[in-house]
């Protein structure tokens, strides 16, 4: 089937940087796709050039098989809600939203019914007569959005536009954007350096650093698989433990480490015997039991309340300069842990993946 949209073999360069190099990307219709990477990964060039405010210098940006590089950012079929909402601070919600349709000479009897079905569809239905400096800030992103959509447009493109709202409403606006997006059935592009409001939202997450895909995938195949060193520190918390491959039976790997045999799975083909690989097991699989002769044992070094969990820090000592890190619900189970204390570590195969060090 052929995708909504599809970036081409894109890149882009600033003076003699290249900012984005062979970057391939589709997007599907009605998909939640997000954008993922640190600053300066080449994540907002992106989203500029699929609206049109960047030109790009190699490979094409097609839309329903039609190549959009030289069309106008008034002619794409795209709408982009912006980080700071991009409101006219002189006009009311009302006139904010209908903005798009009164440019586009609309009768001013449908810009009123279209408007006042767009603010009830985000929630505002009662809020069209106040100004933007009237509102929230969670209702200026409700605006923004409503301004977004009303024109109808095929693709919404959003840039981390969560970015300037405190914790508790930003974790609102997650809910209400997913929910948004599955009513209207329009395709999100949505742009974030948020790994937890990455995977909260997306159907589909690509990684970008330094200008090139890292991994792609839906949130949990990145986030239980990572490919790569950089995505296994990126998303999410990880255990990373060096070692050499020893060897390989199905899908499980023999590590041999300075700290013993361990063992992880890998995705797709096993790198050779003798290779440098790592080790990336996430916090909440490790087990923990009494010290063992044989076994995996490291030191207790430090117990952080943090909530909702608890975080153990261990030292095995083959592995001085790595703290192997723990997470327990604070449920009391841990009570009786303190620093000093040796445990065996331990975890499932499948809960580790094997990454090729990066040298």
């Amino acid at each position: 089937m052929q995708p909504l949209l599809h970036l081409e073999n894109i890149s882009k360069r600033y003076g003699s940087v290249r900012v984005l190099d062979g970057i391939d990307i589709t997007v599907a219709d009605n998909e939640f796709l997000t954008i993922l990477g640190p600053s300066g990964s080449g994540k907002t060039t992106i989203l500029r050039i699929i609206g049109g405010f960047e030109g790009i210098d190699g490979g094409r940006l097609m839309f329903e098989g039609r190549d959009l590089a030289s069309v106008p950012i008034n002619r794409r079929p795209f709408n982009t809600v912006f980080q700071d909402y991009a409101l006219f601070h002189h006009m009311n919600v009302a006139e904010n939203v209908g903005y798009g349709l009164k440019v586009r000479g609309r009768p001013r009897a449908e810009i009123a019914a279209k408007v006042a079905d767009v603010l009830e569809t985000v929630g505002l239905g009662a809020l069209g007569a106040r100004y933007p400096a009237q509102l929230s800030g969670g209702q200026r992103q409700r605006v923004a959005l409503a301004r977004a959509i009303i024109c109808e447009p095929r693709l919404i493109l959003l840039d981390e536009p969560l970015s300037a709202l405190d914790v508790e409403l930003r974790a609102q606006m997650q809910r209400f954007l997913k929910s948004l997006q599955r009513r209207l059935g329009i395709a999100f592009v949505f742009i974030t350096h948020d790994q937890e409001e990455a995977i909260a939202l997306s159907d589909r997450i690509i990684v970008v650093h330094r200008g090139r895909i890292e991994q792609e995938g839906a949130p949990e195949q990145l986030y239980r698989r990572p490919r790569t060193p950089f995505i296994a520190a990126f998303l999410g918390e990880n255990n990373l433990i060096a070692g050499t491959l020893a060897g390989v039976q199905g899908a499980v790997c023999r590590v041999e480490t300075a700290a013993g045999p361990l063992h992880a799975t890998v995705d797709g083909p096993a790198p050779l015997p003798g290779s440098a690989v790592l080790v990336a097991v996430r916090p909440e699989h490790i087990t923990l039991a009494a010290a063992a002769p044989g076994a995996l044992v490291a030191e207790v070094v430090e117990i952080r309340f943090l909530g909702a969990n608890i975080l153990i820090e261990l030292r095995h000592p083959a592995l001085p300069d790595t703290l192997i890190k723990v997470r327990r619900l604070a449920d009391g189970s841990t009570a009786r842990l303190s620093p000093g204390q040796r445990l065996t570590v331990g975890w499932a195969a499948d809960d580790a993946a094997l990454l090729v060090a990066k040298g």
